[in-house]
C-alpha cells in the first residue's frame, strides 16, 4: 500500500512540474525573433558591408594607401643621432686597412704594449637630405599609388563577386519558394480529391485500387512539399552566409520579381568598365611603375650633409684625460659638412638589365592578360543576352501551359467522376498542373535572373537596381 502510494506521489510530482514549465517552455518558444525578410537590395546592401571578404578588401586600400604615404616621406630629410660608451684596451700598430664591418677603429697614437682597459665615449648625428633624384622619388610615390588603385579595383571585383553571389542565391530562394507553393497547392488538390474517391470507394462506385492509388498519389505530393521545404531552407541558409549572417534566420520578399520587369534588356556597356578588366589594368599599371622606377635607379645620387660628432676617452694625453666622467662624456667636439655624390654599382649594371627585362616581360604577360579578359566579358555579355532572349521565349508560352494545365485538371477530375476516366488520368493531369505552376513562376523569375546575368556581365548591377524601382536605367 505505501509502496504504490508512492508511486502516485512521484507520478503525481512529474505531472505538476509538466504543468508548471510547459507555460515557459512554450514562451520561451514563442519568445524566438521572427526570420529577418530581406528584398534584394536588402541583401545587397548587407553584404557589401559585412561580408568578410568585403571588410578584408578594405583595410587592403587602408595599407596601400598608408605605403602612399610611405613612400612620401623619401623626400623628407634624415636626421640620425647616435651615442657609444665603452670600455677597452688601447694597443695598435700603424697601417691602413679596408673597412669591414666586423674590427673596431682604434683612435689615438702609438704606445707601450699593456692590456690595461680604459672607457671611451662618441655621440654624433648626421643630417643628410637628397636635393636631386632625377625622378627616382616620384617614381616610387607613383608605384606606391599603383597599389592603392590596384586595391581599390581589387574592392570593387569583390564586391561585384559577392554582390552576384547574393543576388543569385536570393533569385534561387524566390525560386525554391514558388517551387514550394506549387507543391503545396498540388498537396492542397490531392487532399480534397481523395476525400472524394474514398466517397466513391466507400459507396461502391469505383474500385479499392483507385483509392489506394490516391492515397499513393497524396503521400507522392506530400514527399515532394517536404523536399521543396527542404530546398528553401537549405538556400536560405546558404543565403544568409553569402551575406556575411550565418546562422540568422532570413526570408525573402519577392517584391516586383514575380512581375513582368519594366524593360526587355539592359543598355550596352563596354567591357573595358567591368571590375575585372579594370582589376586586370591595375595590374598592368603596377608593373609599368615597377619599370619606371627601375629605369631611375642607374642615376646617381646627390646628398647635401652635415654631421657634429664629439669624443671622450681615458687614455692619458700628457698626464689628461681628454673627458668627462673618465672618458664617459664626449669632450672635444667636430662638424663637417659637404655634397656626397653616390654612383651606382659598376659592375651591378647586368642584374639592374635583366631586372629591367624581367619587368618589360611581366609587362607584357600582363598586357596579354588584359586582352584574355576583356575577350571572355565580351563573350560572358553576348551569352547573358542570349540566354536572356531564351527567358523571354519561355515566359512567352508557360501562361498558355498553365491555362491549358487547370483546364486539363478540370476536365479530368469532372470525366472521373462522371465515370469516363481512370485515376490514371486524373495523375497525369494533376502533376502536369503542378508542373506548370512552377514554370510559370519560374519563367517570370528567369526574366528578372537573365537580366541580372546581363549586369553581371557588364559589371555593373545598378540598371539592374533601376529595374526593381520600376524605372529604366539613367531615369529617376
Amino acid at each position: 500500500m505505501t509502496r504504490n502510494l508512492w508511486k502516485y506521489l512521484r507520478a503525481g510530482s512529474a505531472i505538476g512540474l509538466a504543468v508548471v514549465l510547459l507555460p515557459c517552455l512554450t514562451a520561451a518558444q514563442t519568445n524566438d525573433p521572427p526570420p529577418r525578410v530581406l528584398t534584394l537590395e536588402d541583401a545587397l546592401g548587407y553584404a557589401v558591408q559585412h561580408y568578410p571578404a568585403v571588410r578584408a578588401s578594405m583595410e587592403q586600400i587602408a595599407a596601400a594607401r598608408s605605403g602612399v604615404s610611405l613612400a612620401r616621406t623619401s623626400y623628407l630629410p634624415q636626421l640620425n643621432s647616435v651615442y657609444q660608451a665603452s670600455r677597452a684596451t688601447q694597443n695598435q700598430v700603424p697601417g691602413i686597412w679596408l673597412p669591414t664591418p666586423i674590427t673596431p677603429t682604434v683612435e689615438g697614437p702609438i704606445g707601450p704594449a699593456g692590456g690595461q682597459s680604459f672607457w671611451g665615449a662618441q655621440a654624433g648625428a648626421l643630417f643628410s637630405w637628397e636635393p636631386l633624384d632625377f625622378g627616382r622619388r616620384p617614381a616610387m610615390v607613383g608605384q606606391a599609388r599603383t597599389g592603392e588603385d590596384k586595391a581599390q579595383a581589387d574592392l570593387a571585383l569583390t564586391q561585384l563577386q559577392v554582390a552576384t553571389a547574393v543576388g543569385d542565391y536570393f533569385l534561387m530562394a524566390l525560386a525554391n519558394q514558388q517551387a514550394l507553393l506549387a507543391a503545396q497547392a498540388n498537396v492542397d488538390r490531392w487532399q480534397v480529391f481523395d476525400k472524394s474517391v474514398r466517397v466513391l470507394v466507400d459507396n461502391q462506385l469505383r474500385p479499392g485500387a483507385d483509392g489506394s492509388r490516391a492515397d499513393a498519389e497524396l503521400s507522392r505530393a506530400r514527399t515532394q512539399l517536404y523536399q521543396a521545404q527542404q530546398a528553401e531552407q537549405v538556400t536560405l541558409d546558404t543565403l544568409a552566409a553569402m551575406m556575411g549572417a550565418a546562422g540568422d534566420e532570413i526570408t525573402v520578399d519577392a517584391g516586383p520579381l514575380l512581375g513582368p520587369p519594366p524593360a526587355a534588356s539592359l543598355p550596352d556597356a563596354s567591357p573595358s568598365g567591368h571590375p575585372l578588366a579594370r582589376d586586370q589594368m591595375a595590374a598592368v599599371r603596377e608593373v609599368q611603375a615597377q619599370e619606371k622606377v627601375l629605369k631611375r635607379s642607374d642615376y646617381p645620387r646627390f646628398f647635401l650633409q652635415a654631421e657634429g660628432f664629439g669624443r671622450g676617452s681615458e687614455v692619458p694625453n700628457n698626464g689628461t684625460i681628454i673627458g668627462n666622467w673618465n672618458g664617459l662624456a664626449p669632450a672635444r667636439g667636430n662638424w663637417v659638412a659637404g655634397l656626397t655624390i653616390l654612383f651606382p654599382d659598376v659592375f651591378d649594371f647586368k642584374a639592374l638589365s635583366a631586372k629591367k627585362q624581367i619587368a618589360e616581360a611581366n609587362e607584357r604577360s600582363q598586357q596579354a592578360h588584359y586582352q584574355q579578359t576583356i575577350q571572355d566579358l565580351t563573350g560572358q555579355i553576348r551569352a547573358a543576352r542570349d540566354q536572356l532572349k531564351t527567358a523571354q521565349l519561355v515566359a512567352q508560352e508557360t501562361p498558355t501551359e498553365l491555362s491549358a494545365a487547370r483546364q486539363t485538371e478540370i476536365q479530368s477530375r469532372a470525366r472521373y467522376e462522371a465515370g469516363l476516366a481512370t485515376l490514371v488520368e486524373v495523375a497525369e493531369a494533376e502533376n502536369l498542373l503542378a508542373q506548370a505552376e512552377m514554370e510559370d513562376a519560374i519563367a517570370r523569375l528567369n526574366l528578372w535572373r537573365g537580366l541580372f546575368n546581363v549586369a553581371y556581365a557588364q559589371g555593373d548591377l545598378r540598371p539592374f537596381l533601376q529595374f526593381l524601382h520600376g524605372t529604366a536605367p539613367g531615369g529617376h
